[in-house]
């Protein structure tokens, strides 16, 4: 089976850190990929947060994830910080990319790499909505600033 292979981006938009619990931890003394997607759910409120909205409240519409893709480089452990970098790409009518990497704060290590497909919806109809322009001026404006 052919690996995923994922090239980033020449810059990210946004980065937090994230310390890694125990909670994050699985039976091989590092962290479990189902805890990176929840690591990378938290930086993702915190991106829309940086914007001005809830994730379930963007100028009027909710978010949801239609994709993920997760590029695994290296272990992370118990007590460590991650620092998680996002930028949006890759726009269309109804959503984009925002792509990711996290490394280990104190040596730089890279931890993981990927995007997750963000779709907005019409919470009343239950179906994809477009992008408000309120919104993808300032989504188009960290796609195109390093931080």
């Amino acid at each position: 089976m052919a690996r995923v292979v994922f090239d980033l981006p020449p810059h990210f938009g946004f980065s937090t850190e994230l310390q890694i619990y125990i909670s994050h931890v699985n039976q091989g003394g590092h962290l479990d990929n189902a805890q990176l997607l929840s690591l990378v759910s938290e930086a993702r409120v915190r991106f829309f947060k940086s914007l001005g909205y809830p994730e379930a409240d963007v100028a009027g519409l909710s978010t949801v994830v239609g994709d993920i893709v997760a590029q695994y480089k290296s272990e992370a452990f118990h007590g460590e910080t991650l620092r998680v970098e996002m930028t949006p790409q890759d726009f269309n009518r109804y959503g984009f990319d925002l792509v990711f990497r996290l490394t280990e704060k104190s040596q730089g290590r890279e931890i993981a790499r990927g995007k997750t497909g963000i779709v907005f919806i019409d919470r009343a109809a239950r179906k994809p909505a477009p992008i408000p322009e309120s919104v993808l001026q300032p989504l188009l404006q960290r796609a195109a600033q390093p931080q």
